[in-house]
């Protein structure tokens, strides 16, 4: 049996060729897109609650960072239970955030910036305050089965859910309608109806919201929660999982065969992408959310998903992964890529702790480097680009559903809420936030000194190296080049961009917590003198520099990219 520090010292890289198709035009590949949470992006108003004007006003920081679109999280009519996740009206702009004339001025000025917008669609389920629901309840046809509603369960005289069924937020996915007389399935919140997909006039309605949005100069969307789209029809049990240390209401506790994944979702998909391609002018991308299994990831590509969006930095990486793991995980990903399609990378978003929290402060640019350096898209979430962290969210101040269902003995396990704090402008009042001191999640207490006007003075920052990052995607060898992954020495991951004819473009990363010395130039066939390009806020290591390839002093948790 090889003693591990000798097996690392065995694994070489493997070549593959980049995804992507060098004469595309299609404007995602090679970029960054950059996720606008819009209650905590910018307050125009001094209400203590982000705005589509806020947006606006700040749209040149997003050009400045080199992103080419911004996707923005729901602004749709919404009673706000889920905050905008659940939708009454999807073809107009809650008033919290302003109106459509608000949103025609956003876009233009994103297209006169050279910027895309995208928008998030949520086909999922609808608020329970939508007129088709309230129709539902009254059997009003077509809306009568534009839900799920399925008859009670008697056992022992006693009206029960159709079956065990957990809903994602806490307790059962059934909820019981007095008016109805029949319960109505919900994968997350109480106030989340699922919509009906097995009826082809409701798939038709949500047809016609794509349509909308694209004739008001939309370039795209992101498509959430994609996975539970269709349940199976058969409505059977899901099995339980032993011992998982979880709340029998806890949603965890079940293997979801019956409520996610399901094949006719495919279809709907594709019948999505036929209204995109129909839509005049370049084309229109569609990124599609599901945390799940690379085998069902990799199956929307065929149905028109141009980003079946990659998670495995929040979910199957963590700050304890190793080197070997990174690798791993990023040659099977790419390795499974279908010719001509485009990997993507979401370095974070706004259901998931915050990169700098998960990761911790040195190796807050480490997975933006990764995303940069590999082939395809990097998706970044607004804040991550100035190393915010989570903040403090105590029981009284918390509002996300997540986090309220769970009680406060479980509520810091569950809640969003930390990831989701207002954006950090400057060092004035609420951040520069709002002029309003009270915002509706409280402001993280370090915006003193961590905000973009600082960063933008300090000679090293994360804003600084988030630049250097986009235009590292335009190099030669970052757009079209091989890439090869490597564990160099012991707990250090190398990736080389080769193009030939082209300079190499090379990052390393220490995943140990001690300097470590390695001989980059032998184990990754590269110069014996390169530049720094950039390297991680904490890593004091100079941008510019000249270093000698073959003894690399690497800080720990350093990252830099050599050119």
């Amino acid at each position: 049996m090889l003693h591990a520090q000798t097996f690392l010292f065995l694994i070489g890289g493997i070549i593959l060729c980049s995804a992507e198709e060098k004469t595309s035009t299609e404007w995602w590949r090679n970029n960054f897109i950059y996720q606008i949470y819009p209650l905590s992006f910018k307050d125009s108003t001094g209400d203590g609650v982000g705005d589509l004007n806020g947006i606006t006003s700040k749209l040149e920081h997003i050009a400045d960072i080199g992103a080419s679109a911004l996707w923005i999280s729901p602004i749709y009519v919404s009673p706000m239970v889920d905050f905008g996740y659940d939708i009454t009206n999807f073809t107009d702009i809650d008033p919290v955030f302003g109106n459509l004339d608000d949103f025609s001025k956003l876009v233009t000025k994103a297209k006169s910036l050279g910027l895309k917008v995208l928008l998030d669609f949520v086909p999922n389920h609808s608020s329970d305050k939508c007129s088709w629901f309230t129709k539902s309840i009254q059997k009003i046809k077509p809306y009568d089965e534009y839900y799920i509603w399925k008859d009670a369960k008697i056992v022992n005289g006693t009206r029960q859910p159709p079956n065990n069924w957990l809903g994602a937020f806490q307790g059962s996915a059934w909820e019981w309608n007095e008016q109805r007389q029949q319960y109505y399935y919900h994968a997350f919140a109480v106030g989340q109806p699922d919509l009906n997909y097995r009826n082809p006039q409701l798939n038709e309605e949500m047809k016609n919201v794509l349509r909308f949005w694209l004739n008001r100069g939309v370039d795209g969307f992101r498509v959430d929660a994609i996975h539970y789209l269709i349940e199976d029809s058969r409505f059977l049990d899901e099995p339980k999982i032993a011992n998982t240390g979880l709340p029998d209401t806890d949603a965890g506790t079940l293997e979801h065969i019956y409520t996610c994944n399901q094949k006719t979702t495919y279809d709907i998909v594709k019948t999505w992408r036929d209204v995109l391609d129909a839509s005049p002018g370049p084309k229109k991308v569609f990124l599609t959310e599901a945390y799940t299994s690379i085998d069902y990831l990799m199956e929307y590509y065929k149905y028109g998903s141009n980003l079946p969006m990659n998670f495995m930095f929040m979910e199957d990486l963590r700050a304890n992964s190793t080197a070997l793991e990174f690798k791993y995980k990023i040659d099977r990903y790419l390795n499974r890529i279908p010719n001509g399609q485009s990997a993507n990378w979401v370095v974070g978003n706004h259901d998931k702790f915050r990169v700098a929290t998960r990761f911790g402060p040195k190796r807050a640019d480490q997975l933006t480097m990764i995303a940069t350096i590999l082939p395809g898209v990097a998706i970044i979430y607004n804040g991550d680009e100035i190393g915010m962290e989570n903040n403090i969210i105590s029981w009284e101040e918390t509002v996300d559903p997540a986090g309220c269902n769970a009680g406060p003995e479980r509520y810091n396990t569950t809640s969003r809420d930390p990831a989701r704090t207002p954006f950090q402008w400057d060092d004035t009042v609420s951040a520069g936030f709002s002029t309003n001191t009270k915002t509706w999640l409280p402001i993280h207490p370090n915006y003193k000194t961590l905000n973009l006007a600082a960063q933008k003075l300090a000679p090293a920052s994360h804003y600084k190296v988030l630049k250097k990052l986009s235009a590292l995607k335009k190099y030669p060898a970052v757009k079209d080049g091989s890439t090869e992954i490597i564990v160099v020495g012991y707990n250090v991951l190398g990736i080389v961009r080769r193009l030939p004819g082209k300079s190499h473009v090379v990052l390393l990363i220490n995943f140990n917590d001690s300097m470590t010395v390695v001989d980059a130039a032998s184990w990754m066939n590269i110069p014996d003198k390169m530049n720094v390009y950039t390297a991680s806020v904490h890593s004091n290591i100079q941008v510019g520099e000249s270093i000698n390839t073959n003894e690399i002093n690497l800080p720990p948790a350093a990252s830099v990219i050599l050119t």
